[in-house]
């Protein structure tokens, strides 16, 4: 990823908050599964691009949005969250200079490294069946990073000649 201008926190919260939106929409149950971890998805884009401006405190405000929408226990979002922009600053120097889909690898251990922490949680909060496809949404995550962050990138480019 090339060095990216710097853009304002409103831009940032409101694609945050676009993330959250996209990430408790209702869906039929048997499309759950299918669906990218949207907010993962996005925090770990602005983590990358604007590392100085987003980081642990943005995962926990959102993980914490998070938990009071879908009535999960308080915290766990918040704590998987964190942990998400926790290892995106650790791997941050060699991701910017890795290719896309490079890019992209790394995308689906990070997120699946969060997912599988979920997962443990909530096997520890009450009975929950653990399979292995609880690690489609990274997947598909890493499935839709390359064009995700050549997207934001371009719109980032457009703001900046304006």
């Amino acid at each position: 990823m090339a060095a990216t201008p710097r853009v304002s926190l409103v831009w940032v919260w409101l694609t945050l908050s676009l993330a959250l939106c996209l990430q408790v929409m209702p869906m039929a149950d048997g499309w759950q599964v299918w669906r990218p971890d949207w907010l993962g998805l996005m925090l770990l884009y602005w983590c990358m691009a604007q590392p100085d401006r987003v980081g642990v405190f943005h995962g926990f405000v959102l993980g914490l949005l998070l938990d009071l929408i879908e009535g999960a226990p308080l915290g766990q979002s918040a704590l998987t969250l964190s942990l998400l922009a926790f290892l995106s600053a650790l791997v941050y120097p060699r991701f910017r200079t890795y290719s896309l889909l490079q890019q992209a690898v790394l995308i689906f251990v990070l997120l699946g490294l969060v997912q599988l922490v979920e997962q443990w949680l909530r096997t520890l909060f009450g009975p929950f069946s653990m399979h292995l496809s609880f690690l489609m949404p990274s997947l598909i995550g890493a499935a839709l990073w390359p064009w995700l962050a050549t997207l934001f990138k371009a719109i980032g480019r457009r703001s900046a000649k304006t």
